[in-house]
């Protein structure tokens, strides 16, 4: 999850990262995150059960693992 805060020449810049899954706050010094995070953004198709819907989302790079390794089929 993305917090942004409106500069005064009326441009966004990161704020805050917040992991979805654990909500560990990932640092951000001058609009540059001082971890990696995984951010996803899906738009749903027409022959999904969610058509045109968005979802986004970032992991913190503990969440990620964790969930890679609940695939069956390995990466």
């Amino acid at each position: 999850m993305r917090q942004y805060r409106t500069e005064l020449e009326k441009t966004e810049k990161i704020e805050k990262i917040i992991c979805n899954k654990c909500g560990k706050e990932i640092l951000v010094r001058q609009g540059v995150p001082q971890e990696d995070v995984l951010e996803v953004e899906k738009r749903w198709g027409y022959f999904s059960r969610k058509d045109n819907q968005v979802d986004q989302f970032d992991l913190c790079e503990d969440c990620y693992d964790e969930f890679v390794r609940s695939f069956r089929i390995k990466i």
